[in-house]
């Protein structure tokens, strides 16, 4: 029996007490706990739990996000693998529960349901209500993940109710999305048996949401920050509130995770305990976790820290095995093999031409505006220059090119315009193009796009630059979300195509995530699919011309 003894002062959350204590572990569980009158300089606490993410958008096989999560004292996440099952079905839901389990870590995965997320994009995969149901019997499959489609729930469709339904016959929860929905519309879809919502943007919102019985996610991740809106929440719905990151690009989850919402909760003046309570213990009881919450016959999953106000990770267990110390995870890297969807072939500059309609030296289109730090866009209008029939951008208008092309089969290009990236030169491509993954890209010129996009075609996946030192990529082989080489080693080379991109002019605190959200139909108002300019108010396509 493998047995071993830890003092310190522990932080009992759920019944509110700090006091000095030993564990006695054997076997990965907390046999026992020993009060004692000592004074020590430590504090141990419950891991933390990332209560929604999409690992793919770390760019990381399960594996390697575990090596650096655990450094900042996450234990577990609850996680959603709709991004490869966009790509690859439930072949890649099975990659990413193969992956995680070779390493100590907590990974809880959602069935994903809505695959595709809307009728009006090209995705790699169908996960049916057959394989909803299929993956909703496993035991390593938590729960029924956000319903993304809620017209779908508010209209009843017979196909989203019977996904809600077999989640409810396995007594497991119904992760929500419904940005901006209040009032009937948003009883209606709580009622429909949807139990969280990670997508609320205003304090109001997320209140009205909390009334109705819906626990709320406060969302800080690499595109989406919303932390600031609503942290006010956690003071009087202290049992409601889980955090969460969503999207954590690789540079991000380098600098920290749950722990630096923790630290920053607590500059807020939020009680420690309400805090604690968000960051470790509701996502454990809401989706029925095995996470240890320092009680006797637990599962010895804690962190211990140097004090109770920046939460310094000294050091992290999972199952009573030490897995990282001292800003140093101790995971050992796996090696894994690429899974892939890609049928796309290099294009041509001619390919991403937008012909202007009329005679005229000037054209008025619509533009999706980007907002730096949301997933919602605002629909502006702008007059463009044409030139010898096409339609040119404006960088004095920060109005430049966005376009999505399908990698899944070869067709027509998607154009459109797009205000708020600030590039002055060059162009950005990436094959994260929420949620079917389509290769998104936005330039100045047809020529820069066209190598850009060449780039990400060139790998079968990735991010890419093009400039005035030409093109250049950094691969993601594994469904063309995620590397599966060194976690940090990927985490720097990101940087370089992070600072490369605002080298060239854009002002975006994270260009490559904010470009990816660029294609995703389910946020309002105006995006771009494969298919076309997708009006999210109307939920329909809408013409680029705007005359």
């Amino acid at each position: 029996m493998n047995t071993y003894q830890i003092s310190g002062n522990l932080v009992d959350i759920l019944q509110q007490e700090i006091y000095p204590a030993t564990l006695h572990i054997a076997d990965g569980r907390i046999q026992q706990i020993v009060r004692n009158s000592n004074e020590y300089p430590n504090y141990i606490l419950p891991g933390f739990t990332d209560a929604h993410v999409h690992v793919e958008s770390s760019m990381l096989i399960p594996s390697e996000f575990a090596r650096l999560a655990v450094v900042h004292g996450t234990v577990s996440t609850v996680s959603d693998p709709h991004e490869i099952a966009n790509v690859m079905g439930v072949e890649g839901v099975q990659f990413m529960l193969d992956n995680g389990k070779q390493v100590p870590f907590k990974f809880n995965f959602g069935a994903p349901s809505c695959v595709p997320a809307t009728t009006f994009e090209t995705a790699g995969a169908t996960v049916s209500v057959h394989d909803i149901d299929q993956l909703l019997q496993r035991d390593d499959i938590k729960y029924l993940t956000e319903m993304m489609n809620f017209p779908g729930v508010l209209h009843k469709d017979p196909e989203v109710m019977a996904k809600i339904a077999a989640a409810h016959k396995y007594g497991k929860p119904v992760d929500g999305h419904a940005p901006g929905l209040t009032g009937e519309a948003a009883k209606a879809y709580i009622n429909a048996g949807i139990s969280t919502d990670h997508e609320c943007f205003t304090l109001e919102e997320g209140r009205e949401k909390l009334q109705y019985g819906m626990h709320v996610l406060i969302r800080e991740g690499s595109a989406a920050k919303n932390f600031e809106a609503l942290i006010p929440l956690l003071h009087d719905y202290p049992e409601k509130i889980m955090f969460c990151s969503d999207d954590k690009h690789p540079d991000n989850l380098v600098e920290g995770h749950i722990n630096l919402l923790v630290k920053r909760a607590l500059s807020h003046g939020i009680d420690l305990f309400k805090v604690l309570r968000a960051a470790c213990v509701n996502p454990v009881l809401h989706y029925k976790l095995d996470n240890g919450l320092l009680r006797e016959n637990d599962p010895a999953d804690f962190i211990i820290t140097d004090n109770l106000r920046d939460f310094n990770i000294l050091a992290t267990y999972i199952n009573g095995q030490k897995v990282a110390e001292n800003g140093k995870t101790l995971i050992s890297p796996v090696s894994s093999t690429p899974v892939n969807n890609f049928v796309c072939n290099s294009k041509t500059p001619a390919d991403f031409k937008t012909p202007a309609n009329g005679n005229g030296s000037t054209a008025k289109v619509k533009v999706i505006e980007a907002l730096d730090g949301q997933l919602i866009t605002n629909a502006l209008q702008a007059a463009l220059p044409v030139v010898n029939g096409l339609i040119m951008t404006d960088t004095a208008q920060d109005v430049i090119k966005l376009v999505v092309v399908n990698r899944y089969r070869e067709a027509p290009v998607a154009t459109a315009f797009i205000r708020g990236f600030g590039l002055k030169q060059g162009a950005i491509a990436s094959s994260v193009a929420h949620d079917s993954h389509n290769i998104i890209a936005a330039g100045i010129d047809d020529d820069s796009i066209c190598a850009a996009v060449n780039e990400v075609i060139r790998h079968r996946g990735g991010i890419s630059i093009a400039g005035p030192e030409g093109a250049k990529a950094l691969p993601l082989p594994v469904a063309g979300l995620m590397s599966n080489l060194d976690g940090y080693t990927i985490a720097d080379q990101y940087s370089w195509f992070d600072q490369a991109a605002k080298r060239q002019g854009s002002t975006l605190a994270s260009p490559y995530m904010t470009l990816s959200f660029m294609a995703l139909l389910v946020i309002p108002h105006l995006k771009l699919s494969d298919l076309g300019l997708f009006d999210g108010d109307q939920f329909a396509f809408t013409p680029v011309d705007a005359a």
